[in-house]
């Protein structure tokens, strides 16, 4: 249960466009396990694609096979195990109407206990216009480790992520709970060259003892407008939206 047989999973539909658009949407939401199980989460994940243009949902705590279409038949999508049960597995979720040029999952070093499971994270390429690649980190950070830990995993990220040159997103859930925690976050951040798309501590981003635990960080592109969506019912977490474009 805690070591999935399959890492890497990937979509099997075929994907509707060819690149990602100059000017898209993302979604970042960690959704407590509940797409497959709750009946209310189609409708209301295919609601919320077509009313906020989102072209990229990046997803934490989904529950996936890759021998089925992720809840929506027009998406495809790659994602990186870090739990399976009877078949099916848990994790992060990276999907969009455009393939990924590339993909690669990865687990933690650690676990999230001495005898709990490792988290996961997945990081991807998707293609743009005239060529260029978006890099993506979709993250599951550690939780339940000390912050020494913690830190060792955010300087793993700089390290699958610091080559690329081009436009980059990191978002997710970071269980960025404490001080240090968050000062390393940041720290990591800045290394890349990259903003936080700057939700309010009114905005009802889900927080611990005042911290933010979800963000949204870019590069290269454009913030158009950014929101927290509510009155879902679905998760502890509410789904994180943002609206690029991408710099000429």
């Amino acid at each position: 249960m805690f070591f999935p047989s399959i890492l890497h999973h990937r979509s099997c539909s075929l994907a509707s466009h060819r690149t990602i658009p100059d000017v898209f949407g993302v979604l970042c939401w960690n959704i407590h396990k509940k797409n497959r199980k709750n009946i209310g989460f189609k409708p209301y994940l295919k609601q919320l694609l077509e009313k906020s243009k989102i072209d990229l949902l990046l997803l934490q705590e989904a529950n996936f096979r890759d021998d089925r279409h992720f809840t929506l038949p027009e998406l495809t999508f790659d994602a990186a195990a870090n739990l399976e049960f009877r078949g099916e597995f848990y994790g992060v979720l990276s999907a969009s109407r455009v393939e990924s040029k590339y993909s690669q999952a990865f687990l933690s070093e650690g676990r999230e206990s001495l005898i709990g499971p490792h988290k996961s994270l997945l990081l991807s390429a998707y293609p743009l216009t005239e060529g260029s690649t978006l890099l993506v980190l979709n993250v599951h950070a550690i939780n339940f480790r000390e912050n020494q830990h913690y830190h060792k995993e955010l300087e793993r990220f700089l390290e699958l992520m610091k080559d690329h040159t081009g436009p980059m997103i990191i978002a997710g859930d970071f269980n960025s709970w404490n001080k240090k925690r968050m000062s390393k976050l940041h720290e990591v951040r800045e290394k890349l060259g990259l903003l936080a798309v700057p939700f309010r501590q009114t905005d009802n981003v889900k927080s611990f003892m005042g911290n933010h635990l979800d963000f949204i960080f870019y590069r290269g592109m454009e913030l158009l407008e950014h929101t927290v969506l509510q009155e879902h019912e679905l998760s502890d977490h509410n789904p994180l939206v943002a609206r690029f474009k991408r710099k000429s």
